[in-house]
Protein backbone atom coordinates (compact mmCIF):
# COMPACT_ATOMS: atom_id res chain seq x y z
CA UNK A 1 0.00 0.00 0.00
CA UNK A 2 0.93 3.70 -0.73
CA UNK A 3 1.17 6.69 1.78
CA UNK A 4 1.86 10.28 0.96
CA UNK A 5 3.08 12.33 3.71
CA UNK A 6 3.11 15.76 3.32
CA UNK A 7 6.25 17.97 4.92
CA UNK A 8 9.87 16.91 4.92
CA UNK A 9 10.84 18.05 8.00
CA UNK A 10 11.82 16.27 11.00
CA UNK A 11 8.12 14.67 11.57
CA UNK A 12 7.45 13.48 7.88
CA UNK A 13 11.08 12.08 7.33
CA UNK A 14 10.82 10.18 10.94
CA UNK A 15 7.34 9.00 9.67
CA UNK A 16 8.43 7.96 6.21
CA UNK A 17 11.14 6.29 7.58
CA UNK A 18 8.88 4.06 10.00
CA UNK A 19 6.42 3.49 7.79
CA UNK A 20 9.24 1.82 4.84
CA UNK A 21 10.24 -0.31 7.56
CA UNK A 22 6.87 -1.97 7.85
CA UNK A 23 6.89 -2.25 4.28
CA UNK A 24 4.42 0.25 2.96
CA UNK A 25 5.66 2.65 -0.03
CA UNK A 26 5.92 6.16 1.27
CA UNK A 27 5.54 9.17 -1.01
CA UNK A 28 7.06 12.04 0.53
CA UNK A 29 6.87 15.87 -0.29
CA UNK A 30 8.76 18.53 0.36
CA UNK A 31 8.19 22.24 -0.94
CA UNK A 32 11.30 22.83 -0.09
CA UNK A 33 14.81 22.13 -2.34
CA UNK A 34 16.09 19.96 0.67
CA UNK A 35 14.37 17.97 3.45
CA UNK A 36 14.54 19.34 7.85
CA UNK A 37 12.38 22.20 8.02
CA UNK A 38 12.96 25.02 10.71
CA UNK A 39 15.79 22.52 11.78
CA UNK A 40 18.24 23.39 8.97
CA UNK A 41 18.01 26.64 11.08
CA UNK A 42 19.33 25.65 14.52
CA UNK A 43 22.88 25.32 15.20
CA UNK A 44 22.66 23.69 18.38
CA UNK A 45 19.54 22.03 20.11
CA UNK A 46 18.43 22.16 23.70
CA UNK A 47 19.42 21.29 25.96
CA UNK A 48 22.57 18.93 25.36
CA UNK A 49 23.89 21.56 22.96
CA UNK A 50 23.44 18.44 19.84
CA UNK A 51 24.66 20.08 16.67
CA UNK A 52 21.47 20.00 15.02
CA UNK A 53 22.68 19.63 11.80
CA UNK A 54 23.57 15.80 12.79
CA UNK A 55 20.01 14.89 13.36
CA UNK A 56 19.09 16.32 9.59
CA UNK A 57 22.05 14.36 8.27
CA UNK A 58 20.30 11.40 10.30
CA UNK A 59 17.21 11.87 8.99
CA UNK A 60 18.53 12.20 5.73
CA UNK A 61 20.36 8.92 5.54
CA UNK A 62 17.10 7.15 6.71
CA UNK A 63 15.22 8.64 3.03
CA UNK A 64 17.72 6.59 1.26
CA UNK A 65 15.43 3.52 2.24
CA UNK A 66 13.69 2.26 -1.36
CA UNK A 67 10.43 2.87 0.02
CA UNK A 68 11.04 6.16 0.07
CA UNK A 69 10.53 8.68 -2.90
CA UNK A 70 11.28 12.19 -2.42
CA UNK A 71 9.47 14.99 -4.05
CA UNK A 72 11.89 17.89 -3.26
CA UNK A 73 10.64 21.34 -4.78
CA UNK A 74 6.72 20.20 -4.73
CA UNK A 75 4.18 21.49 -2.70
CA UNK A 76 0.66 19.72 -2.13
CA UNK A 77 -1.95 22.18 -2.99
CA UNK A 78 -5.04 19.81 -2.71
CA UNK A 79 -6.41 16.58 -1.47
CA UNK A 80 -9.59 14.26 -2.92
CA UNK A 81 -10.89 11.57 -1.12
CA UNK A 82 -12.96 9.24 -3.95
CA UNK A 83 -14.12 6.70 -2.10
CA UNK A 84 -13.15 5.68 1.90
CA UNK A 85 -9.13 4.35 2.12
CA UNK A 86 -8.70 6.38 -1.24
CA UNK A 87 -7.01 9.40 -1.50
CA UNK A 88 -5.43 11.32 -4.44
CA UNK A 89 -3.17 14.50 -3.65
CA UNK A 90 -2.58 17.15 -6.12
CA UNK A 91 0.85 18.48 -6.66
CA UNK A 92 2.27 22.12 -7.74
CA UNK A 93 4.06 20.03 -10.30
CA UNK A 94 1.21 18.76 -11.65
CA UNK A 95 0.94 14.96 -10.82
CA UNK A 96 -1.41 13.54 -8.81
CA UNK A 97 -0.26 11.07 -6.20
CA UNK A 98 -2.91 8.25 -5.33
CA UNK A 99 -2.68 6.50 -1.69
CA UNK A 100 -4.35 4.72 1.06
CA UNK A 101 -3.60 6.81 3.69
CA UNK A 102 -2.26 10.60 3.82
CA UNK A 103 0.02 11.99 7.06
CA UNK A 104 0.06 16.16 7.22
CA UNK A 105 3.37 17.03 8.57
CA UNK A 106 3.49 20.56 7.73
CA UNK A 107 5.29 21.82 10.31
CA UNK A 108 5.01 25.55 11.25
CA UNK A 109 6.44 29.22 10.51
CA UNK A 110 8.69 31.14 12.32
CA UNK A 111 6.46 35.02 13.47
CA UNK A 112 7.37 37.93 11.13
CA UNK A 113 9.20 39.89 13.79
CA UNK A 114 8.23 42.85 11.31
CA UNK A 115 4.84 42.62 12.43
CA UNK A 116 5.52 44.05 16.13
CA UNK A 117 6.87 47.12 14.83
CA UNK A 118 6.87 49.02 18.06
CA UNK A 119 10.21 46.57 18.85
CA UNK A 120 12.06 48.37 15.58
CA UNK A 121 13.13 45.10 13.59
CA UNK A 122 13.61 45.73 9.99
CA UNK A 123 14.23 49.59 11.09
CA UNK A 124 16.84 49.09 13.13
CA UNK A 125 19.79 47.21 12.46
CA UNK A 126 20.96 46.20 15.36
CA UNK A 127 17.87 44.29 15.78
CA UNK A 128 17.56 40.67 14.97
CA UNK A 129 15.69 37.62 15.62
CA UNK A 130 16.28 34.22 17.36
CA UNK A 131 16.80 32.09 13.73
CA UNK A 132 18.56 34.72 12.70
CA UNK A 133 21.14 34.47 16.07
CA UNK A 134 21.41 30.80 15.41
CA UNK A 135 22.62 31.79 11.98
CA UNK A 136 25.24 33.76 13.52
CA UNK A 137 26.58 31.24 15.73
CA UNK A 138 26.90 28.69 12.61
CA UNK A 139 28.70 31.30 11.09
CA UNK A 140 30.99 31.26 14.41
CA UNK A 141 31.02 35.53 14.51
CA UNK A 142 28.44 37.68 16.59
CA UNK A 143 29.88 40.88 14.95
CA UNK A 144 26.75 43.43 13.78
CA UNK A 145 26.00 43.99 10.62
CA UNK A 146 28.21 47.90 11.69
CA UNK A 147 31.09 44.83 12.20
CA UNK A 148 31.18 45.85 15.96
CA UNK A 149 31.32 43.45 18.43
CA UNK A 150 28.20 43.72 20.71
CA UNK A 151 29.00 44.30 24.94
CA UNK A 152 25.31 44.53 26.28
CA UNK A 153 22.81 42.14 24.40
CA UNK A 154 18.76 41.70 25.16
CA UNK A 155 17.08 38.62 24.75
CA UNK A 156 13.21 39.68 24.27
CA UNK A 157 11.27 36.44 25.35
CA UNK A 158 7.03 35.98 23.42
CA UNK A 159 7.38 37.99 20.41
CA UNK A 160 4.17 36.82 18.69
CA UNK A 161 3.44 34.81 21.24
CA UNK A 162 1.07 34.96 24.04
CA UNK A 163 -0.30 38.45 22.46
CA UNK A 164 -4.05 39.65 22.20
CA UNK A 165 -2.45 42.39 19.82
CA UNK A 166 -2.00 40.24 17.15
CA UNK A 167 -4.04 37.33 18.24
CA UNK A 168 -2.17 35.12 18.94
CA UNK A 169 -3.14 33.59 22.42
CA UNK A 170 -0.62 30.75 22.19
CA UNK A 171 2.12 30.14 23.73
CA UNK A 172 4.90 28.82 21.54
CA UNK A 173 6.97 26.35 24.20
CA UNK A 174 10.64 27.14 22.67
CA UNK A 175 10.76 30.58 22.88
CA UNK A 176 11.98 30.41 26.81
CA UNK A 177 14.44 27.62 26.49
CA UNK A 178 15.87 28.90 23.19
CA UNK A 179 16.67 32.26 24.77
CA UNK A 180 18.97 30.27 27.80
CA UNK A 181 20.46 28.28 25.19
CA UNK A 182 21.37 31.49 23.21
CA UNK A 183 22.03 33.50 25.89
CA UNK A 184 24.97 30.89 27.60
CA UNK A 185 26.38 30.33 23.77
CA UNK A 186 26.67 34.10 23.59
CA UNK A 187 27.94 34.06 26.87
CA UNK A 188 30.99 31.36 25.94
CA UNK A 189 31.84 33.49 22.51
CA UNK A 190 31.60 36.74 24.59
CA UNK A 191 32.88 36.63 28.23
CA UNK A 192 32.51 39.96 28.70
CA UNK A 193 29.39 40.92 27.71
CA UNK A 194 26.22 41.99 29.62
CA UNK A 195 23.52 39.74 29.02
CA UNK A 196 19.82 40.10 29.69
CA UNK A 197 16.51 38.39 29.38
CA UNK A 198 12.94 39.94 29.34
CA UNK A 199 10.53 37.70 29.82
CA UNK A 200 6.55 37.53 30.81
CA UNK A 201 6.91 33.96 32.65
CA UNK A 202 9.64 31.60 32.32
CA UNK A 203 8.58 28.07 30.89
CA UNK A 204 10.54 25.44 31.15
CA UNK A 205 8.38 22.13 30.68
CA UNK A 206 11.35 19.90 29.05
CA UNK A 207 13.53 17.52 30.92
CA UNK A 208 16.82 19.17 31.64
CA UNK A 209 15.31 22.57 30.73
CA UNK A 210 15.43 23.83 34.37
CA UNK A 211 18.71 22.66 35.00
CA UNK A 212 19.98 24.86 32.14
CA UNK A 213 17.51 27.97 33.69
CA UNK A 214 19.98 27.55 37.16
CA UNK A 215 22.88 26.69 35.00
CA UNK A 216 22.70 30.45 32.99
CA UNK A 217 21.89 31.97 36.19
CA UNK A 218 24.47 30.32 38.60
CA UNK A 219 27.69 29.93 35.93
CA UNK A 220 27.11 32.45 33.05
CA UNK A 221 25.49 35.11 35.07
CA UNK A 222 22.57 35.94 32.71
CA UNK A 223 20.63 38.50 34.25
CA UNK A 224 16.70 37.90 34.06
CA UNK A 225 13.90 40.72 34.35
CA UNK A 226 10.37 40.24 34.24
CA UNK A 227 9.30 42.47 31.77
CA UNK A 228 7.34 42.93 28.80
CA UNK A 229 9.09 45.27 26.11
CA UNK A 230 6.85 48.55 25.38
CA UNK A 231 9.04 50.72 23.07
CA UNK A 232 12.50 50.91 21.02
CA UNK A 233 14.13 53.30 19.64
CA UNK A 234 17.45 54.41 18.52
CA UNK A 235 19.96 56.59 19.73
CA UNK A 236 22.56 59.22 18.13
CA UNK A 237 25.14 55.96 18.74
CA UNK A 238 23.24 53.58 16.86
CA UNK A 239 22.50 51.57 19.76
CA UNK A 240 18.78 50.18 20.42
CA UNK A 241 17.26 52.06 23.37
CA UNK A 242 14.43 50.05 25.27
CA UNK A 243 11.91 50.79 27.52
CA UNK A 244 10.44 47.89 29.83
CA UNK A 245 8.69 47.64 32.80
CA UNK A 246 9.99 45.48 35.68
CA UNK A 247 7.32 43.83 37.13
CA UNK A 248 9.08 41.97 39.81
CA UNK A 249 9.77 45.63 41.59
CA UNK A 250 7.34 47.94 40.10
CA UNK A 251 9.93 49.95 38.11
CA UNK A 252 10.31 50.87 35.27
CA UNK A 253 13.61 50.67 33.04
CA UNK A 254 15.59 52.73 29.99
CA UNK A 255 18.10 50.76 29.05
CA UNK A 256 20.56 50.46 25.58
CA UNK A 257 21.27 47.62 23.45
CA UNK A 258 24.43 46.99 20.90
CA UNK A 259 22.10 44.00 20.17
CA UNK A 260 18.60 43.12 20.67
CA UNK A 261 17.18 39.43 19.45
CA UNK A 262 13.95 38.60 19.31
CA UNK A 263 12.46 35.57 20.52
CA UNK A 264 10.29 34.64 17.65
CA UNK A 265 7.06 32.55 18.01
CA UNK A 266 5.71 29.65 16.20
CA UNK A 267 2.61 29.98 13.45
CA UNK A 268 0.49 27.72 12.05
CA UNK A 269 2.08 26.83 8.35
CA UNK A 270 -0.02 28.40 5.68
CA UNK A 271 0.20 24.86 4.06
CA UNK A 272 -1.40 23.22 6.63
CA UNK A 273 -4.86 25.29 6.18
CA UNK A 274 -5.03 25.25 2.90
CA UNK A 275 -4.62 21.28 2.75
CA UNK A 276 -6.98 20.50 6.09
CA UNK A 277 -9.38 22.96 4.44
CA UNK A 278 -9.53 20.67 1.17
CA UNK A 279 -10.98 17.84 3.14
CA UNK A 280 -13.47 19.88 5.82
CA UNK A 281 -11.13 18.75 8.82
CA UNK A 282 -11.32 22.16 11.01
CA UNK A 283 -8.55 24.35 12.57
CA UNK A 284 -7.94 25.63 15.98
CA UNK A 285 -8.45 29.61 15.84
CA UNK A 286 -4.75 30.37 15.29
CA UNK A 287 -4.63 27.66 12.47
CA UNK A 288 -3.15 24.48 13.46
CA UNK A 289 -5.13 21.92 12.75
CA UNK A 290 -7.50 20.30 15.39
CA UNK A 291 -6.86 16.68 15.98
CA UNK A 292 -10.16 14.33 16.40
CA UNK A 293 -9.43 14.20 20.44
CA UNK A 294 -7.08 16.15 21.88
CA UNK A 295 -6.51 13.32 24.40
CA UNK A 296 -6.77 9.78 22.65
CA UNK A 297 -6.70 10.95 19.05
CA UNK A 298 -3.93 13.38 18.29
CA UNK A 299 -2.84 12.00 15.64
CA UNK A 300 -5.98 11.53 14.14
CA UNK A 301 -8.25 13.85 12.19
CA UNK A 302 -11.60 14.19 11.78
CA UNK A 303 -11.48 12.56 8.32
CA UNK A 304 -10.89 8.99 8.77
CA UNK A 305 -7.67 7.92 6.65
CA UNK A 306 -5.92 11.67 7.31
CA UNK A 307 -3.57 11.94 10.18
CA UNK A 308 -1.43 14.57 11.22
CA UNK A 309 1.97 14.77 13.10
CA UNK A 310 4.52 17.43 14.73
CA UNK A 311 3.74 20.70 14.90
CA UNK A 312 1.27 21.12 12.42
CA UNK A 313 -1.57 20.59 15.56
CA UNK A 314 0.46 22.59 18.19
CA UNK A 315 3.87 23.86 19.26
CA UNK A 316 6.37 20.87 19.90
CA UNK A 317 10.12 20.49 20.59
CA UNK A 318 12.01 18.18 18.59
CA UNK A 319 11.60 15.41 20.87
CA UNK A 320 8.51 15.89 20.82
CA UNK A 321 8.09 16.13 17.56
CA UNK A 322 9.71 12.60 16.54
CA UNK A 323 7.86 10.77 19.11
CA UNK A 324 4.31 12.22 17.78
CA UNK A 325 6.14 11.30 13.93
CA UNK A 326 6.23 7.61 15.38
CA UNK A 327 2.95 7.57 16.98
CA UNK A 328 1.54 8.49 13.85
CA UNK A 329 3.06 5.74 11.73
CA UNK A 330 2.01 3.40 13.93
CA UNK A 331 -1.66 4.64 14.03
CA UNK A 332 -1.32 4.62 10.02
CA UNK A 333 -0.46 0.79 10.43
CA UNK A 334 -3.14 0.48 12.74
CA UNK A 335 -5.90 1.68 10.21
CA UNK A 336 -4.13 0.15 7.15
CA UNK A 337 -4.63 -3.34 8.80
CA UNK A 338 -7.50 -3.28 10.74
CA UNK A 339 -10.75 -5.68 10.38
CA UNK A 340 -12.51 -3.94 7.79
CA UNK A 341 -9.27 -3.35 5.42
CA UNK A 342 -8.81 -6.90 5.27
Amino acid sequence: MNIVIIGGGPAGSEAAYRLAGEGYTVDLVEKENSIGGNLNNWYQLFPDRKPASEVVQGLQQHLNHPGITLHIDTEAIGITESAPGKFSVKLSNNTVLHSAAVLLATGYKLFDAGRKEEYGYGIYKRVITSAELENLFTNHSLATVYGDTPQRIGFIHCVGSRDEKICNYHCSKLCCITAIKQAIEVREMLPEAEIFCFYMDMRMFGPGYEELYREAQEQHNIKFIRGRLSEAAENINGQVVIKVEDTLVGKPLRMSLDLMVLMVGMEAAAGSGTLAGSVQIPLYPNGFIRPADPHTGTNLTARPGIFTAGSCTSPMNLTDTLTDARSAAWQIKKWLTGPDKQ
